[in-house]
C-alpha cells in the first residue's frame, strides 16, 4: 500500500537494526525514550489475528527478544509493550522503556508531556550497547 508508511519506508523513519523477509527491528530515534524499539511485520497486516499461528509466534519471539534486551541494558523501571495501529493500521508493536522520571510517567507516551523533562543523558549514552546486543541476539 503507497499510503502506509511502514510499508513504504522500511526503516518507518528510524534505524533499521534487522530485518528478515517477515520482519523487521528499528530503534526508533525519539530524544525522551532512548531505547524505544518498533518490531514492524514487512507484510501490510492490519492485526495479529491476520497472521498464522506460526507467523504470531515468530514475531512475538522476536517482541521477546527486544523486550529481554531492553531490559538488560537500559535497566527500565518498566516495559510497555503497545500495538495499536490506530494511526497507522499496518502490524506493529511498539517496545517502550519507562522510567518513573520520564516524560510521561505513569501516563502512556502518547500523553501530554509533564512540564519539566529529564535528562536522559546517561540513558542515550547506552543506545550503542542496546544497538549491539539487539544486533548479536537477532542473529
Amino acid at each position: 500500500m503507497s499510503s502506509c508508511e511502514l510499508c513504504v519506508s522500511v526503516a518507518g523513519g528510524s534505524d533499521l537494526l534487522h530485518a528478515t523477509e517477515k520482519w523487521r527491528v528499528v530503534l526508533v530515534d525519539d530524544a525522551n525514550y532512548p531505547g524505544f524499539c518498533r518490531v514492524i511485520w514487512n507484510a501490510h497486516v492490519k492485526e495479529m489475528s491476520d497472521l498464522s499461528e506460526s507467523e504470531r509466534n515468530e514475531m512475538m519471539a522476536v517482541v521477546w527478544i527486544v523486550e529481554q534486551t531492553i531490559r538488560d541494558v537500559m535497566a527500565p523501571h518498566k516495559i510497555n509493550l503497545a500495538s495499536l495501529g490506530n494511526v497507522v493500521p499496518h502490524l506493529h508493536w511498539h517496545i517502550i522503556p519507562r522510567y518513573q522520571d520520564d516524560a510521561h510517567f505513569p501516563n502512556p507516551v502518547w500523553a501530554v508531556a509533564k512540564p519539566i523533562l529529564p535528562d536522559v543523558s546517561v540513558r542515550m549514552a547506552l543506545l550503542p550497547s542496546l544497538r549491539e546486543e539487539l544486533l548479536k541476539r537477532l542473529k
